[in-house]
C-alpha cells in the first residue's frame, strides 16, 4: 500500500532560504545606498574641485582674464552666449520633440511609430563631434540664403541685423544644431509619459464626441505637463552643456549682441571657450577657466534640479 506523505506547512521556507533571502536583500540595500552615495561623492568632489581651483580668479584682471577688467567681465558675454545659444535649441527642439512623440504615441501605426522611436533614439548615440562636422559642413552653409532673406526682410528686427558670414557660422547655426542634439532626450521622456496617460480617460473623452486632437488636448496635456516641463528642462540641461559640436559651428568671440545671423558679434559659450583655450592656458589663465566651469556647473545643475523636482512633484500628484 503506497503510502504518501504531506509538505508540512512550517517547511514551505527552510532556515537556509529563510537565511539566503535576508542576506540577499541585504546585499542589495547595501550596493544601492552604496551607489547612491558614491554618486554623491562624486558630484561632491567635482564641485569642490572647481571651487577650488576657480576662487583665485575672483581678483583676476588684465592678461589672467583674458585682457578683461575682472572675472565677471570675462564670464558675463560666455554665460550670455550660453543661455542664448540653449534658449534657441529649446525654442526649436520642444514642440518638434512634443509633436514627434505624440506621432509615436498617438497617431502612427504600430510598426511605423516603433521605427520612428528608434530613429530618434538613434540620434543620442551619435557623437558630439560628428554633429559640429555635420554642422559647419552642411548645414552653415546650405543656411546662408536663408539667413540672407531673414537680413533682407527684417534687419529692422535686432535679431537678424547681418551682415551675414559666408561660412554660415552664426548663433542660429549653433542654436539648430543644439536642437538637433537635444531632440532625442525630449522625445523619449515625452513619448514615456505620453504612454501612461489612463486610457480610461482617453477612451471617455473619445466616447463624448471628441476628435483626437481635443481628446490629446483635454487629457494627455493635463497629465502628461508636469513630465513635459522636465523633459526640456532635461534638454536644455544638455544643450548648456554641450561643447564640441558649438567649438567647430560657433566663431568664437566675446560680445554680447542678439544678433543671431552674424558671426562678429556672436558670443561663445562657456564650453566651447574651455575647450578651445584650455590646451593654451597655464597659471592664472588655468584658474580663470575653471572659474568658468563651476559658473556652468551651477547653472547645468540647478536646470537639472529643477527639471528633476518638476518630474517627481507630477508624480507624487498622479
Amino acid at each position: 500500500m503506497a503510502m504518501t506523505t504531506e509538505p508540512r506547512a512550517d517547511a514551505a521556507a527552510t532556515p537556509l532560504d529563510q537565511s539566503t533571502g535576508r542576506v540577499g536583500d541585504a546585499v542589495f540595500a547595501g550596493l544601492a545606498r552604496g551607489s547612491g552615495l558614491l554618486i554623491m561623492m562624486a558630484l561632491a568632489g567635482v564641485a569642490i574641485f572647481l571651487v577650488v581651483q576657480g576662487s583665485g580668479a575672483l581678483g583676476s584682471t588684465g592678461d589672467a582674464v583674458y585682457g578683461k577688467d575682472s572675472i565677471w567681465a570675462y564670464v558675463w558675454p560666455l554665460l550670455f552666449g550660453t543661455l542664448l545659444a540653449s534658449v534657441i535649441a529649446m525654442v526649436i527642439a520642444a514642440p518638434l520633440a512634443i509633436g514627434v512623440a505624440l506621432i509615436i504615441s498617438h497617431y502612427a501605426p504600430r510598426p511605423i511609430a516603433k521605427t520612428l522611436g528608434w530613429l530618434i533614439d538613434l540620434l543620442a548615440a551619435i557623437p558630439s563631434i560628428v554633429y559640429g562636422l555635420w554642422g559647419i559642413n552642411f548645414v552653415a552653409l546650405n543656411l546662408v540664403p536663408a539667413y540672407d532673406w531673414l537680413m533682407r526682410w527684417f534687419s529692422w528686427l535686432p535679431f537678424f541685423e547681418g551682415p551675414v558670414p559666408n561660412s554660415g557660422r552664426t548663433m542660429l547655426t549653433a542654436g539648430i544644431v543644439l536642437a538637433v542634439m537635444a531632440l532625442p532626450i525630449i522625445t523619449a521622456i515625452c513619448r514615456e509619459v505620453f504612454a501612461q496617460t489612463p486610457k480610461m480617460h482617453q477612451e471617455a473623452a473619445l466616447a463624448l464626441g471628441a476628435t483626437r486632437w481635443e481628446m490629446i488636448r483635454m487629457t494627455v496635456f493635463p497629465y502628461a505637463r508636469s513630465g513635459m516641463i522636465s523633459a526640456v528642462l532635461l534638454g536644455l540641461g544638455r544643450a548648456l552643456g554641450e561643447t564640441m559640436a558649438v567649438a567647430l559651428v560657433l566663431a568664437p568671440s566675446l560680445l554680447v549682441s542678439f544678433n543671431l545671423i552674424t558671426a562678429e558679434s556672436s558670443s561663445s559659450t562657456i564650453a566651447a571657450n574651455i575647450a578651445l583655450n584650455f590646451g593654451n592656458a597655464s597659471g592664472a589663465k588655468i584658474e580663470t577657466l575653471i572659474f568658468t566651469g563651476l559658473v556652468l556647473f551651477i547653472i547645468t545643475f540647478a536646470v537639472n534640479f529643477l527639471g528633476r523636482a518638476v518630474a517627481t512633484r507630477g508624480v507624487a500628484k498622479g
